[in-house]
């Protein structure tokens, strides 16, 4: 188990039953660059990885 692998069970374990948006995702991810601005490079990867999913050329 990755040590990511525990804060995604937790997000699971407390919000799995719960429906959102893409654009409620895009702007906890802002606010949470806003807050931690070191971790912007992993946030924009993600994001990217994220909204490219369905393209073949990716």
């Amino acid at each position: 188990m990755y040590f990511t692998d525990r804060g995604i069970e937790e997000l699971v374990n407390r919000r799995g039953d719960e429906e959102v948006t893409l654009a409620w995702l895009a702007e906890q991810l802002q606010a949470f660059v806003d807050v931690h601005p070191e971790h912007e490079t992993a946030i924009e990867r993600l994001a990217t990885w994220l909204a490219r999913l369905d393209d073949p050329e990716d």
